[in-house]
């Protein structure tokens, strides 16, 4: 049960309501920490410029060099940088639609709240209108603003503020509103150094990952292109019959992937025939409960913070622990909708004991060539990607299983090569684990001093 005084200005600031739900409901309770304190506080408007862009219609193109990568709303909370959608560079630059190098960006359209702080691989790029800027002034450390934006303090604010009975929604005019408790200068700069170096180690963790990627593909010394308009091919009928799911579908034989498997002149092994164990934990019944182990939806996986919004479930009544578990070296593919994306299971899953979705597959590797971490590079090259494309079905849902994954060729590496790219991949995990931890500290050092406002 939740209680709480409420001062007769906050009554009449709320045009006289008395039911206790307008106050005591999460978002408010959360908010009357800052709002009773105000004096230590400065809105948002008043340390920075906070803005949406106008409503535009968007002129998609391809890549050139007046083209600038787009992003959409739900792609602020990912933890990639990458965009294969893009629109025309001028008319992005017309409506002041680029984004920053050290812009926070907060979503305010359905979802409300992500928050995310524009990296370097992002700058100059282009976000949706309904996704809301805010330039912090030089003098401010915006680290801090980012890690307060960030915490459920700042996320409260954003969602009291928000309007909209079917779809809620906030724009600038509501985000500037939002206050900012204003802590001594040492402890600021102190979060702000851990958010700086939260983003210094995941910008580490692109290269990592983007050169053992190019490593392997001049191993293959086989280019891939994706070939642009409609593709024609000819199938031999003795081909269709023998293959997997014994199909007529195009885009099973005519396929990029495809074709670049076939013309790679390097030794291959099947993934299948690799020393490896891939599975589903399967379907069960699910035990919802406010405090349990953290559940990782697939539509969760690939975000920058999962465990920030992610449900949880029972620690007595969550049957298949063992196959559910997210342990740190697993190599989890998504296999329904969204199929061929890889993610490699770090440090911080294991340490929350973590849950993951019953529909994604596992794969474990005990091969001493083909190690998880080659796997996981190998896996994410554009060419391999494309080829595991070429094993879906389905036509609602698209999806892949495990016997089809099992067919992917995997190029066999020297064991120079592979040990190579297993050292670049462990401290790519590293990497990953050690910027998680500085940015969750940032946060809850946030959180915590705010708390002591009540105590």
């Amino acid at each position: 049960m939740r209680t709480a005084s409420i001062n007769i200005k906050s009554v009449i600031k709320s045009k006289n309501r008395f039911d206790g739900e307008h106050y005591l409901n999460p978002n408010s309770f959360l908010s009357l920490a800052l709002e009773n304190n105000a004096n230590s506080c400065k809105t948002l408007a008043d340390i920075a410029t906070v803005f949406n862009p106008p409503v535009f219609k968007r002129q998609f193109c391809k890549n050139t060099p007046n083209a600038v990568k787009y992003y959409q709303s739900s792609d602020v909370q990912l933890a990639s940088e990458d965009s294969s959608v893009y629109v025309y560079k001028g008319q992005a630059k017309k409506l002041n639609l680029l984004v920053k190098q050290g812009d926070i960006l907060v979503t305010g359209f359905d979802t409300i709240g992500n928050v995310r702080l524009v990296s370097k691989f992002q700058n100059d790029t282009c976000y949706a209108n309904n996704v809301c800027r805010i330039r912090v002034n030089p003098e401010i450390h915006k680290g801090f603003i980012y890690a307060f934006m960030s915490s459920k303090y700042g996320n409260a604010q954003l969602n009291k503020n928000a309007s909209g009975s079917v779809v809620r929604y906030i724009e600038a005019p509501g985000i500037k509103r939002t206050l900012i408790p204003f802590f001594p200068d040492s402890f600021q700069k102190e979060v702000d150094d851990l958010i700086k170096e939260s983003v210094h180690l995941s910008e580490e963790t692109v290269y990592a990952l983007d050169e053992a990627k190019r490593l392997i593909e001049d191993f293959c010394n086989n280019p891939f292109k994706k070939t642009e308009g409609k593709s024609i091919g000819v199938v031999n009928s003795s081909l269709l019959l023998n293959s997997l799911n014994t199909r007529f579908d195009a885009p099973v034989f005519i396929n990029d992937g495809v074709n670049w498997a076939k013309n790679l002149t390097r030794e291959t092994v099947l993934l299948g025939d690799c020393k490896i164990t891939a599975w589903y934990p399967g379907m069960f019944k699910r035990s919802y409960v406010k405090k349990g182990y953290p559940y990782i939806k697939g539509s969760e996986l690939f975000l920058s913070d999962p465990f920030r919004k992610c449900e949880q479930l029972s620690r007595s009544k969550t049957p298949k622990l063992d196959e559910l578990w997210l342990r740190e070296g697993q190599l989890l593919i998504s296999c329904a909708g969204a199929c061929g994306l890889v993610k490699l299971i770090t440090k911080e899953y294991e340490d929350k004991n973590a849950l993951g979705s019953p529909v994604i597959i596992r794969v474990v590797s005990e091969d001493s060539l083909f190690t998880k971490e080659y796997l996981f590079a190998y896996l994410q090259i554009p060419a391999i990607y494309d080829y595991m494309q070429s094993l879906k079905y389905g036509s609602v849902i698209e999806r892949f299983d495990i016997s089809n994954l099992m067919t992917i060729p995997i190029v066999k590496p020297t064991y120079e090569l592979s040990n190579a790219i297993t050292e670049i991949i462990r401290s790519y995990s590293d990497l990953t684990y050690r910027a998680y931890k500085a940015e969750e500290k940032a946060i809850l050092m946030v959180e915590q001093e705010i708390e002591k406002w009540n105590n």
